[in-house]
């Protein structure tokens, strides 16, 4: 901890918090927050087979956050003195002018949630020059799958932040949230087309995540493997078909499809194709699916969210049932229902709302290899990437980075430029095989609370039938 110590002391009294949260309910505010916090970030860059770009930030700031009933006001400054804060709180009062008496302050005893024997090798402790020879190694291991790989772009990025969190209903506790990441792109050519594949391993763990989780070189011909092979791939036929999905990544179809519209988010304002749906049937019953905050380590874990809450273990589907939403408090508000310890937020320079943290479909019965045999004529996504989703409707829009073309039950060759065309609530119900090797793979997830760590992952799973977007060959 003295890493934390050195470069993110930083903290707040608690006769300074009572006296802000005091200011910040004297019109009448119903609640009201205060969110602190102090950053420590490190990034470096490979580039042409050199470290182009090293750099260190700093980011340090304060919310308060007032309600009303279901009335919000945000403000947020970097100016943390005791000053700055009651200014903070003052004009976050000013914008409320609510009717109800002010709110008596309780005590608040600071409890310290972190837990840093989890963290090994803290990444302030480690040289810029160590880290940089992990992404020479990717770099190396790369280039070295094929002379058509013609650039490789590896990102490393270490970030240690310290949160601090009050508020009127006698929430007092510090975190200390620590991650850790390698992102590689590997671009192919044969000189006259080019094809990108990517690999982006990540936890939430100091610098021995390199020991225990991830092999740079590994990472590298992971990366470049997957451009080489699209490059020399005919194009993907369009069609309606079956859809073998792989485990890992390719967890980000439930995660855009369906995670976005069971958050409270959308379904607060009924906006949601699952608002109102509780304990309905909404996908197959082979198919639950959780949002799990509480697994020691992982990207997208939190001991407690950025509301203070303890963080969840939520069943969101149970055997096809719809169990639970995720829940921020603002939004509990406006259902009527509890916070879920899903409250989170980029940086103070947002308000928290309801976000996914560990989503994953859960470990099914069925064999991976009979998915493929059985399913004759199809698509076998290897690797998902980007795409795009309505949370109104569930339609969505996502490209397959490798992709392969199945027939008669057999792998029959790689495809490129294949989409997967859809509707989340319909894909849930077409879900028919769900396999036993689950993995998550790590992501950021923009929403309008930020861009927050997140994994997405399941196991293979097989949809009957959807629709597979492709492209003509020049």
């Amino acid at each position: 901890m003295e890493w934390i110590k050195k470069e993110g002391n930083f903290m707040i009294q608690e006769s300074l918090a009572r006296e802000v949260l005091a200011k910040a309910v004297a019109t009448g505010g119903d609640f009201a927050e205060i969110f602190l916090e102090d950053r420590v970030n490190h990034n470096l860059q490979i580039r042409s087979s050199k470290i182009d770009a090293v750099s260190t930030g700093r980011l340090h700031g304060a919310g308060v956050r007032v309600f009303d009933g279901t009335r919000a006001i945000y403000v947020y400054t970097n100016d943390t003195s005791r000053e700055g804060l009651l200014d903070c709180a003052e004009t976050a009062a000013a914008a409320i002018h609510a009717k109800n008496a002010p709110a008596s302050i309780p005590a608040l005893p600071l409890h310290d949630v972190s837990r840093p024997e989890t963290i090994r090798l803290w990444p302030g402790d480690v040289k810029a020059a160590l880290k940089a020879e992990k992404l020479r190694a990717a770099d190396a291991a790369a280039r070295a799958v094929s002379p058509e790989i013609a650039q490789v772009i590896g990102r490393y990025m270490d970030s240690v932040q310290k949160v601090w969190i009050y508020n009127t209903e006698g929430t007092a506790v510090t975190d200390t949230r620590v991650y850790t990441r390698m992102m590689l792109q590997a671009v192919a050519s044969n000189g006259m087309e080019n094809q990108m594949g990517s690999h982006s391993p990540g936890a939430s763990m100091g610098f021995e995540l390199f020991d225990e989780r991830v092999d740079p070189e590994e990472t590298g011909r992971i990366a470049a493997n997957m451009a080489h092979t699209m490059l020399h791939a005919p194009a993907c036929p369009a069609g309606y078909m079956p859809v073998v999905i792989d485990n890992g990544f390719g967890g980000v179809l439930f995660h855009e499809s369906c995670g976005h519209s069971l958050e409270a988010t959308s379904v607060a304002y009924g906006i949601s194709e699952f608002s109102g749906r509780l304990g309905q049937q909404i996908a197959a019953p082979c198919v639950t699916a959780l949002d799990d905050g509480t697994i020691e380590n992982e990207w997208g874990s939190l001991h407690v969210d950025d509301e203070g809450n303890p963080t969840t273990k939520l069943v969101l589907i149970e055997n096809g049932i719809l169990k639970h939403y995720m829940i921020d408090k603002l939004g509990g508000r406006r259902m009527n229902m509890a916070p879920t310890g899903s409250g989170r937020r980029e940086s103070y320079a947002y308000a928290p709302t309801s976000r996914m943290r560990n989503t994953y479909i859960a470990v099914g019965k069925d064999d991976e290899a009979e998915m493929i045999a059985t399913m004759g004529d199809g698509l076998y996504a290897r690797s998902m990437g980007g795409g795009s989703v309505n949370p109104a409707t569930g339609e969505f829009n996502f490209a397959v980075m490798e992709g392969y073309l199945v027939k008669d039950g057999k792998i029959a060759h790689p495809v490129r430029g294949a989409s997967l065309i859809g509707r989340g609530s319909e894909v849930l119900q077409k879900i028919d095989r769900v396999g036993k090797n689950m993995t998550m793979g790590q992501g950021m997830c923009g929403s309008v609370s930020g861009s927050i760590p997140t994994n997405v992952g399941q196991p293979m799973i097989r949809i009957s039938a959807l629709t597979v977007g492709g492209q003509k060959e020049d």
